[in-house]
């Protein structure tokens, strides 16, 4: 047996998400079906994590094991030639039979781009979220800092979400201003609760709009409520950026 590592970009436009699902075409699917094909084996693909529907990925980490005799260039090669164009495997190279794509997980970084612009743009619009109102970035770079930490943050996870344990630790977020009114929004942490991400996205944007004060956030965060945080932000605009190991 043989542990395979890949590197994976995809836009999440066309997809159900990473995770294969019933209801439409997932991006572990079309992985599976082309390293099936290409190992001449049923494969099953790990995930460093789900994204989801209409999320991107510049690097989504994943692993597979097979019995395959093949080079991995050559995997790599076959893979990439069974793929359509809005996913390829930037990566793949055999390592320990001991790595997990998941479980071995020791941050990640998300980033969550927006058009801060009165005029929504054309080219690129399928990559981040247009907001036209003016956004204050420094009261939402002081809010964000507020937001860092081990916190229960049950305020921004999902509504119906079964995960017992909403503790997490937000390492970094970072709040960027770019030509064109793009912002960057870079969050990292060792794991997210479901739509976590957007849901801090959306409340600085909130504050960035001045609808919250920056000290609100210690108050949402202790109130452990969905409904007290804001609107979670579009998908089109998120992307998994890096996935961090330990070991490999």
């Amino acid at each position: 047996m043989r542990n395979f590592k890949l590197t994976v970009e995809y836009d999440g436009a066309a997809y159900c998400g990473w995770q294969r699902q019933k209801n439409g075409p997932s991006v572990q699917q079309i992985l599976e079906d082309a390293a099936g094909t290409v190992t001449s084996g049923k494969v099953k693909i790990v995930g460093s994590g789900r994204t989801d529907a209409g999320v991107h990925a510049i690097a989504q980490v994943a692993s597979f094991r097979s019995e395959t005799p093949l080079a991995a260039d050559k995997i790599f090669r076959g893979i990439n030639s069974l793929l359509p164009p809005d996913i390829v495997v930037k990566n793949l190279e055999e390592v320990s039979l001991d790595f997990h794509a998941q479980r071995d997980v020791t941050g990640k970084t998300y980033v969550y781009r927006i058009c801060n612009a009165p005029l929504r743009p054309v080219i690129g619009r399928e990559y981040c979220w247009h907001v036209r109102v003016p956004l204050n970035v420094d009261a939402m770079r002081e809010a964000a800092g507020k937001m860092l930490g081990t916190h229960d943050y049950s305020c921004f996870c999902a509504t119906g979400t079964d995960v017992a344990d909403r503790i997490r630790t937000l390492r970094n977020i970072q709040v960027k201003t770019g030509a064109n009114g793009m912002l960057e929004i870079t969050v990292e942490a060792k794991g997210f609760l479901k739509y976590m991400v957007r849901n801090i996205v959306g409340t600085l944007v909130e504050v960035g709009r001045g609808k919250r004060k920056p000290d609100d956030m210690k108050d949402i965060i202790a109130s452990r409520d969905r409904k007290i945080a804001g609107a979670t932000a579009p998908a089109q605009g998120l992307f998994l950026k890096e996935v961090k190991y330990s070991k490999v």
